[in-house]
């Protein structure tokens, strides 16, 4: 898996990759520019309103569910412009805001998750010990990303999964897989549709974590249900079975992209099982190639995003630790693809008729870019180990400064080289 070298077999192919690669990037950043110019009002430059109703809606909802905790009140039925989709759990970690006003708790909330989406790219970059010319690339990118801009302006919880999973990652590499999976675990609490990631350790048969990742899940569940009363829990169950699948060209699962063509949503749901179950049968029949430290639980989850009736763009940032792996494992373009593609904001919508064939496919290319994610990372999961090496042997080969990475004859490369 060693770059070619100059002047190698592979030197064509590899300058082929990178001149498609740049041609991405460059069109990736004149549809940015140009869209901001067309529509300057871009989620960025909403982020110091005070419109808490319209605009940092999605922080309203948790608010309104907090204070409610705290009065003894239905956290479902709230004066907020929106349903809450989460999961009791979340309310309960939320309730320290609800002690400051909608507005103050809000901008505390977006300064603290922007921190965490920082540091969590750091985190990553440290431990695949990326050059700091390609971190503070890789940094840039995600500042600059559509994703990122929405995920603030909006105040949702994508941060705080971010840190979940790059922890639980991070540990699995450093040799701790029980405590990998119960940082999955309780991640999975707080945010239920990435519960395929769960299932990695079941078809590599790797049954000790597979039953830690499971009980922390359910452990943390319950104690969000007893916090808050029992029948929150109910009746976050009925509000997530019946909640419809929305047709918004920021809906990047195939449920999603079937109803953007009219096509009911249980196509796409069965379409979306297909790739998810496929994407796990896959690993588990190749479980001794898998690393599931490098990019199979990411691939995992971009699978189940696919299946999932609601995965918005946003969700994308919980796949970027996985992109950053590719970049390690040689697939550098990849990355800088991966990455650029992700600063085309949303206002990629209004420059299409809201119906017809063409500008149903115009308003999918949030779903191509997820399908882009699943296909890079699920087709990289090999890479990082030969064939019979044992999981343990390339799960504990991280430690900065020790042992070499996964992939270890790729340590040198990088987003730009």
């Amino acid at each position: 898996m060693t770059r070619p070298v100059s002047g190698g077999p592979g030197r064509g192919p590899t300058l082929a990759r990178w001149a498609v690669a740049g041609l991405l990037v460059l069109a990736s950043v004149v549809a940015t520019v140009v869209l901001h110019v067309r529509h300057p009002d871009a989620l960025v430059t909403l982020l110091p309103s005070t419109d808490m109703r319209e605009l940092h809606v999605d922080f309203d909802t948790f608010w309104h569910s907090a204070v409610a905790l705290t009065q003894g009140a239905d956290i479902y039925d709230t004066p907020a412009k929106l349903t809450n989709l989460n999961p009791p759990l979340l309310t309960v970690l939320l309730v320290p805001f609800a002690w400051l006003d909608a507005l103050t708790a809000y901008r505390v909330f977006a300064v603290l998750t922007l921190l965490l989406v920082v540091a969590s790219v750091l985190a990553v970059a440290r431990e695949l010990r990326l050059s700091r010319t390609a971190t503070a690339l890789a940094t840039l990118a995600v500042l600059a990303s559509s994703p990122l801009h929405g995920t603030l302006v909006l105040g949702q919880i994508y941060p705080l999964l971010l840190v979940g999973l790059a922890a639980g990652w991070i540990a699995e590499r450093r040799g701790h897989p029980v405590l990998a999976a119960v940082l999955y675990g309780v991640t999975v609490a707080l945010k239920p549709s990435l519960a395929p990631l769960l299932l990695l350790p079941a078809v590599q048969r790797r049954w000790v974590p597979m039953r830690a990742g499971l009980l922390s899940a359910a452990g943390a569940t319950l104690l969000g249900v007893l916090v808050a009363g029992p029948s929150s829990g109910f009746e976050w169950l009925r509000i997530a079975v019946t909640e419809p699948v929305p047709d918004t060209v920021d809906n990047a699962s195939l449920p999603g992209l079937a109803v953007r063509f009219g096509v009911p949503s249980v196509v796409g749901m069965l379409l979306g099982a297909a790739v998810l179950v496929g994407t796990l049968v896959w690993m588990g029949r190749n479980r001794d190639r898998i690393d599931p430290a490098g990019t199979a639980p990411w691939a995992v989850l971009a699978a189940g995003l696919l299946f999932s009736p609601i995965a918005w763009h946003n969700y994308l940032m919980l796949l970027w630790p996985g992109v950053l792996v590719l970049a390690v494992l040689g697939r550098g373009a990849v990355t800088a693809v991966a990455l650029a593609v992700a600063v085309v904001p949303v206002s990629w919508n209004a420059e299409w008729p809201p119906e017809g064939l063409g500008a149903g496919l115009a308003r999918s290319l949030y779903c191509v870019i997820l399908l882009g994610y699943w296909v890079a990372l699920l087709s990289s999961a090999p890479d990082s180990r030969s064939p019979g090496e044992p999981v343990a042997e390339v799960a504990g080969r991280s430690a900065p400064g020790g042992a070499a990475t996964a992939g270890s004859s790729h340590t040198t490369s990088s987003l730009e080289a």
